[in-house]
């Protein structure tokens, strides 16, 4: 683990440890109406928005290390990118009688009846990573918008404040795209000689951004001057295709989330940026918040894990 990855989870767990996070109050314990595992541990159902994410399988790795230091069992579910099966999933962990839920939001609006009917239910819902238009018991993430805010403000200095810009949007609806979206926009209005040529959905996809990039490549060639990915699994889609046309010298590429994948691009001088966002730091606080709301103890209402920018002048710092 980096050393900015290790100062942020210290950091963040001994504010817990300390007891001086105390915006939220835990309810009482559980008492026998919502059993234990059979070997006496608390259960916590997780349904995470897509394992097949390299940032979702390291949120899901902190949180099943934390879980285990805290004597707690996950039960985690893939959503697969469904806002409707992970409503289902809840369900199913209301009827196992968990002790509290981690959802990894898919969607800002069509995932909230899954927080709903948890808190109906009177079983604590904590969202990691992205929210949902209901307000769950606690949140656990780090601020999108900034993120966004991050990796347009490299591209604009990189450009001089003058070029065309295309934007690969992620899953539509979730609020991590729709965050990012926001952000990137208040930047590009602040330049007005950045042209946004154009904005599409990869779906946080390597291989639909590949194609994504191809057909911009086919449609307006050599006029793009830099690529925002708002996420890094689109970025290394949208360098592996520049770099196959010959063209990745000319086009300054900056994506979101800092995977190790990402990163060793980034040394490598592939991938010109990438925004810190600390999946390990909110996989484990979430579990930690989960803990406290259970046991009845203080905990935040709201925990935003800090992001930054990494370039190949400090990507050595972040990498595991």
């Amino acid at each position: 683990m980096g050393i900015v990855r290790k100062t942020g989870v210290i950091a963040v767990i001994a504010a817990l440890a300390a007891g001086s996070l105390q915006c939220g109050q835990g309810g009482p314990a559980p008492d026998g109406e919502r059993a234990a595992a059979a070997d006496g541990k608390r259960v916590i159902g997780v349904s995470l928005l897509n394992l097949s994410n390299e940032f979702i399988v390291l949120l899901e790795q902190a949180m099943k290390e934390e879980a285990a230091k805290q004597g707690v069992r996950l039960i985690v579910n893939d959503g697969n990118r469904s806002a409707e099966r992970q409503v289902q999933q809840i369900e199913n962990f209301l009827l196992q009688k968990v002790d509290a839920i981690l959802l990894n939001p898919c969607e800002h609006e069509a995932s909230s009846p899954a927080v709903d009917k948890a808190l109906a239910a009177g079983v604590p819902i904590v969202n990691v990573n992205s929210q949902t238009r209901s307000t769950p018991t606690a949140f656990v993430g780090s601020r999108d918008e900034e993120s966004a805010q991050l990796a347009m403000q490299y591209l604009a200095e990189r450009l001089d404040g003058s070029g065309h810009i295309v934007m690969m949007q992620g899953f539509m609806g979730q609020t991590a795209q729709i965050d990012r979206e926001r952000g990137a926009q208040e930047v590009l209005a602040q330049y007005p000689q950045l042209n946004l040529l154009a904005a599409q959905t990869a779906e946080w996809d390597r291989a639909k951004a590949v194609t994504l990039m191809e057909n911009w490549l086919q449609s307006y060639g050599e006029r793009i001057n830099a690529v925002f990915a708002q996420n890094d699994e689109m970025g290394m889609g949208a360098v592996l295709a520049l770099e196959q046309a010959g063209m990745k010298e000319r086009v300054v590429v900056a994506s979101v989330d800092a995977i190790a994948d990402a990163l060793e691009a980034v040394q490598a001088g592939r991938l010109d940026a990438t925004v810190f966002q600390d999946e390990r730091s909110q996989g484990s606080t979430a579990v930690q918040t989960a803990g406290a709301i259970v046991l009845g103890q203080p905990f935040e209402k709201e925990v935003f894990i800090p992001v930054s920018y990494t370039t190949l002048d400090n990507a050595d710092a972040y990498l595991p």
